[in-house]
C-alpha cells in the first residue's frame, strides 16, 4: 500500500470548474473520506487520482511518485464503483478471476487468489454461482473481491454502497471498514453520506463547490466545524445558527442575542462589529425555567431514549433540541433555552468561517489525539 498526496489539484471542463485549488494527503493505511453533496467534486477528484480524468493542473502522488499524467492502467490502483460493473455471463469465481486473467498470471496462482479474496469477503460458498443470481450485497463483495486480488497499491470507491437499501449499507459499512482493517489498505472512499463517512473513515475531506471545506478525523469534523457549510451538513439534525450582531473583545467569554446573555468558549480575537453567528448542536440544547431565551415548541420527533424538539425562538430563529424523551415537550409549550457554553461555535455571517475562540484548544486536542492512534 502506499501514501496519496494530491497538490493543488484543479479540474475545468470548458466554463465549469469542477475542482479549485485541492491539497491533501492519504495516509498510508488511511480509510479517507471525500464527503460533500452531488456537484461539489468529489467524484471529479477520485477519478484524477485514479487515472480517468487528467487535471488541468496540479500534481497527484502515489508512494512519491508522480502520476498526475498517466494512464489508469498505469497507476496500480483498483476501482469500485456504485453500480458494481460485472460480467454478467461469468460466475463469480470468472468476475473475481478476470483482473488476474487479463495480467497473463498462472492458472495455479490465480486460484489461490481468487480463493483467498472470497474466504476474506465470506463468499466462497458462492464461487461456481452466476452473478445474475445474487443478492446486491453479495454483488457488491464480489466487485470489491474483483479489487481485492489484484493486491493495488491503493483502492478507490465510488459511492460503492449507493444501490443498497438502508439495511444493507449499515451492513456493508461495518464489513468495509472491517475488511479495510483486515488488509491493511490505503483507501478512498466518496460518498455524499455522512454517516458512512463518520462510521468507516479515519479521515474526512469535507467538499463544497469544488473546494475541502475542512479536513480531518470524524470528531474533529464534527466537533469543531470550520463554517456554516460544515456544521450544517454534518449531523442529524444539524447545528442550529442564532444570528446576532456585536462587536467582540479577545478574552470575552459571553455573547448577547435577544435578552439573553450566553456563554461561548473565550474569544481568541478581536472582532470587529458585524453580523455573526452562533452555532450549537442540538444535543447540547436543554430546557431552563428561568433561562431569559424563550422559545415555543412547534413539534416533537420520539427517538426511543431522546426526543428531537422544534422550536421558534422569539427572536424568530427556528432551532431543534434533542433532550432526554423523559422531558415534557408538547406542541404549543413556551420553554427556556440554554446552551452548553463549551459546545457553542461562532461563525462570520458573511464569510461562513469559523471565528477562533477557546474550541481551537479543543480542536488542537483532537489534533493531538489522533496523531497519537495514527
Amino acid at each position: 500500500m502506499a501514501e496519496i498526496r494530491v497538490q493543488h489539484l484543479h479540474k475545468a471542463f470548458a466554463d465549469f470548474t469542477a475542482v479549485k485549488d485541492s491539497s491533501f494527503a492519504v495516509r498510508d493505511g488511511d480509510f479517507f473520506c471525500l464527503l460533500g453533496p452531488s456537484g461539489c467534486g468529489k467524484t471529479t477528484t477520485l477519478r484524477m487520482i485514479a487515472g480517468l480524468e487528467l487535471p488541468t493542473s496540479g500534481q497527484i502522488f502515489l508512494a512519491d511518485e508522480d502520476v498526475s499524467f498517466r494512464r489508469a492502467s498505469e497507476r496500480d490502483i483498483a476501482f469500485v464503483f456504485q453500480m458494481f460493473a460485472l460480467y454478467p455471463h461469468m460466475n463469480v469465481r470468472r468476475n473475481i478471476a478476470f483482473p488476474l486473467v487479463s495480467q497473463g498470471m498462472g492458472r495455479a496462482e490465480i486460484a489461490r487468489q481468487v480463493e483467498s479474496a472470497a474466504k476474506t469477503l465470506r463468499i466462497s460458498h458462492l464461487l461456481d454461482k452466476p452473478v445474475s443470481q445474487l443478492s446486491s450485497g453479495d454483488r457488491q463483495r464480489v466487485a470489491l473481491g474483483r479489487a481485492i486480488v489484484r493486491q493495488p497499491k491503493a483502492f478507490l470507491m465510488d459511492e460503492p454502497l449507493g444501490a443498497l437499501d438502508a439495511e444493507f449499507r449499515e451492513l456493508m459499512c461495518r464489513e468495509l471498514r472491517a475488511l479495510h482493517d483486515r488488509l491493511g489498505a490505503t483507501t478512498v472512499y466518496v460518498t455524499h453520506d455522512q454517516m458512512e463517512a463518520m462510521a468507516m473513515a479515519d479521515v474526512i475531506a469535507v467538499m463544497n463547490e469544488g473546494m475541502v471545506e475542512q479536513l480531518g478525523p470524524p470528531r474533529e469534523v464534527y466537533e469543531c466545524p470550520a463554517s456554516v457549510f460544515v456544521a450544517d451538513f454534518i449531523g442529524a439534525p444539524a447545528m442550529n445558527f442564532l444570528p446576532f450582531e456585536a462587536a467582540l473583545a479577545r478574552g470575552e467569554e459571553a455573547i448577547r442575542i435577544g435578552p439573553a446573555h450566553l456563554g461561548v468558549p473565550q474569544i481568541r480575537e478581536d472582532i470587529t462589529a458585524r453580523p455573526l453567528l452562533a452555532g450549537v448542536r442540538p444535543e447540547h440544547v436543554r430546557f431552563a425555567d428561568d433561562s431569559p431565551l424563550r422559545a415555543e415548541v412547534l413539534g416533537t420527533e420520539y427517538l426511543g431514549t431522546r426526543t428531537v424538539v422544534t422550536l421558534a425562538t422569539a427572536q424568530g430563529a427556528t432551532l431543534r433540541a434533542k433532550v432526554d424523551a423523559a422531558t415534557p415537550a408538547r406542541r404549543g409549550d413556551h420553554v427556556g433555552l440554554v446552551f452548553d457554553a463549551s459546545a457553542v461555535s461562532l461563525f462570520d455571517a458573511a464569510s461562513g468561517r469559523a471565528l477562533r475562540t477557546a474550541r481551537d484548544d479543543a480542536l488542537q486536542s483532537i489534533q493531538r489525539q489522533g496523531a497519537r492512534h495514527g
